[in-house]
């Protein structure tokens, strides 16, 4: 099977879409994409199980709609999309179940990566980390497409759908609530 790095995605959304060798582009996606898919995930669910369930979840959408796939966007922004869809889905329901506030699960984020071993990083990172994901779902995903990851807005409105405009907002007001967080 040759290296991941040896096929383009147009070949690779080829070998998907072509039923005789559906299975094979299958086992390359995966390969190629499944890391950075399973860190997208990562930053938004507490446990890695949770992540892993997602990761599945949403791989076997992949497979399963790809022949949905109208190439006019790039394969890892569909793939982004699929797995933020599954996430965001997964939260909700795991909200549901908890009947928690969402500020309690994202405190519980925080406290998770400190705990982590792993994660080791110094005071203002920390406290960095702790105001991100005190964040509403949405500006927390966006604010670290943008911060983190430097995705331009118009990447970002490919990934989540949306217009510029209220991804910019998002932006600002999270750039806000991580501001009055550090200052406390």
């Amino acid at each position: 099977m040759p290296n991941t790095t040896d096929i383009t995605d147009e070949q690779l959304v080829d070998l998907l879409q072509d039923p005789e060798n559906k299975e094979r582009g299958f086992r390359l996606l995966v390969l190629r994409y499944q890391e950075r898919l399973y860190w997208q995930i990562r930053k938004m669910v507490d446990h890695h199980d949770d992540a892993n369930d997602i990761l599945q979840n949403s791989l076997i959408k992949c497979y399963r709609g790809i022949g949905r796939f109208k190439r006019q966007s790039q394969l890892y922004t569909w793939l982004y999309r699929i797995v933020t869809n599954e996430t965001l889905t997964f939260l909700k329901k795991q909200k549901r179940r908890r009947a928690q506030r969402i500020d309690d699960e994202n405190l519980a984020l925080a406290h998770t990566l400190k705990a982590e071993s792993y994660f080791d990083a110094d005071l203002a990172q920390q406290l960095l980390q702790e105001a991100v994901a005190r964040l509403p779902k949405k500006q927390c995903i966006v604010f670290q497409l943008r911060y983190f990851e430097e995705k331009s807005y118009q990447e970002i409105a490919a990934m989540l759908g949306g217009s510029i405009g209220s991804l910019k907002a998002s932006y600002h007001h999270a750039v806000r609530k991580i501001e009055a967080y550090l200052k406390q």
